[in-house]
């Protein structure tokens, strides 16, 4: 064995990689769950080790030296080689196990009502459901399948568009009355908007009431006003609730709606196309492995029976 293997500072490595992935020590911090100091600590010895500079450090931003750029693709690899050999021993010695990142809306709402059947067919395979809005770098943190919004911009990845997302109002039944109609859009001046601020939108325009009442040309209503709130889950729950009118699409509202719970109170064909979905990502090799093989097949199964009972 190498003899500077022993000597190999992990943790400066680690510290290292995470900082120049997001050029911030504090969002460096945040996804290894240290400080900003103790990051800045690592990095600080990784250097020493080194005899290099690896950032510039500035007020409010690092940046990356020479010597930083030359070093990180060697780190990166490397930290994700770790990461899949870890997974394929897993899954090798019986314990398969399956990470699946999702946002919370799309975990809470589309996936865990569904799950069951998954599980029923391959009881052996262990699933950890990471629910985050935050874009997770595969690869580097060791998760195999990533459910996802956006426009289906993932250079380097497998993709399989699930659904596109078709956004439209939902209330509850009972919020509608003869005093307070919901007949047209213009109507909704005088209901509580609800907005979920949870969106993590770096591709293209925040998907909320200001876009839909553009779309559709309605400018009599101020888009601006009434309850935010932190997830569609919850967003969703609170117009079932009564308390306003909420933004949803059918692949997190789909259940509530065939329940009674929600409804659409305007007619379908005044929803704006939006070129957004949701879609199944992963690296392409994980596809060799069953677990994200089978896991992949299924969620397909599933969308396409969503579509049938959709238009029966």
């Amino acid at each position: 064995m190498d003899p500077r293997l022993s000597l190999m500072p992990l943790n400066g490595l680690r510290a290292f990689e995470a900082a120049a992935r997001h050029l911030s020590f504090s969002h460096a911090a945040e996804e290894l769950g240290v400080t900003p100091a103790a990051v800045s600590h690592q990095i600080r010895g990784l250097e020493d080790k080194l005899g290099h500079r690896l950032f510039v450090r500035r007020t409010r931003a690092v940046e990356l030296t020479e010597a930083g750029l030359r070093l990180l693709p060697g780190v990166a690899q490397g930290f994700t080689t770790l990461v899949r050999a870890v997974a394929e021993l897993e899954e090798s010695g019986g314990e398969s196990v399956l990470t699946v990142t999702a946002s919370p809306s799309v975990a809470a709402r589309w996936l865990l009502p569904r799950l069951d059947g998954f599980q029923t067919a391959h009881p052996a395979l262990d699933i950890r459901i990471s629910a985050s809005n935050r874009l997770v770098d595969l690869g580097r943190e060791g998760v195999d399948v990533g459910l996802r919004f956006g426009q289906g911009h993932y250079p380097g990845m497998h993709i399989d568009r699930l659904m596109d997302v078709d956004l439209f109002p939902v209330c509850s039944p009972d919020l509608i009355t003869p005093a307070r109609p919901l007949a047209c859009p213009a109507d909704l001046a005088h209901h509580t908007l609800l907005h979920d601020e949870s969106w993590n939108w770096n591709q293209g325009p925040v998907p909320g009431w200001e876009m839909w009442l553009k779309a559709i040309g309605e400018s009599g209503v101020d888009a601006r006003r009434g309850m935010r709130l932190d997830g569609a889950a919850l967003t969703l729950e609170a117009a079932a609730m009564g308390r306003g009118v909420a933004l949803a699409n059918t692949g997190i509202a789909g259940d509530d709606l065939a329940s009674g719970r929600l409804i659409r109170p305007f007619d379908p064909s005044l929803d704006p196309a939006l070129d957004v979905g949701i879609f199944f990502v992963c690296l392409p090799e994980s596809l060799e492995r069953p677990a994200v093989a089978a896991f992949r097949d299924w969620v397909l199964a599933e969308v396409a029976a969503g579509s049938r009972r959709a238009r029966a």
